[in-house]
């Protein structure tokens, strides 16, 4: 069975970066927009990424501008944004589609993986979203910042919806000492 290490992603200047560089790392996997209400989240995953990486934690970033246009920018502009606005140091990938016939292989795989709890316990907010972005097929992605944590196997442990805030996950993350 594939593990989120089998599979490339596209680097933000264009280069094929090989998940397996990150064998044996935890992972938290987030598809990321910079006009989006929920942008600030970058804040707390950054805050994530600082306190875990040296005990193997690695933020990927994957901006995706499905929901709304959110995400407009090249990927110079996001990575400046990024790097200017929260200070981010964890990697920012180019630009992908996590839904639909172009979605990225890496997510088609997460949500088969973790198809999530979408739905009305997520209060106002799913109110607001779910005749906006409704899902056309089981697991998709509803909006930014949907985050996969993915276990040192490869293999995803948890989704969290959007609403979910990076402060909520760090007890998954276990001890922040290596």
């Amino acid at each position: 069975m594939a593990t989120a290490y089998d599979f490339d992603a596209t680097a933000a200047d264009g280069s094929t970066v090989p998940l397996s560089e990150y064998a044996g790392k935890q992972l938290l996997i987030v598809n990321v927009a910079s006009k989006c209400g929920l942008t600030p989240q970058y804040e707390g995953l950054e805050a994530l990424y600082r306190e875990f990486k040296d005990s193997g934690l690695e933020v990927l970033g994957f901006p995706c501008n499905q929901f709304l246009g959110q995400e407009p920018g090249t990927d110079a502009e996001i990575q400046d944004f990024c790097q200017v606005t929260y200070d981010v140091t964890f990697p920012v990938f180019g630009k992908v589609d996590v839904n639909g016939p172009r979605s990225a292989p890496l997510y088609a795989h997460l949500r088969a993986e973790a198809p999530g709890d979408w739905g009305p316990q997520h209060g106002e907010f799913y109110e607001k979203l779910k005749d906006v972005t409704p899902a056309t097929e089981p697991g998709d992605i509803v909006w930014n910042f949907t985050k996969f944590l993915v276990g040192r196997d490869g293999h995803v442990l948890k989704r969290y919806e959007p609403t979910i805030t990076p402060d909520r996950i760090r007890e998954d993350l276990g001890p922040s000492q290596p």
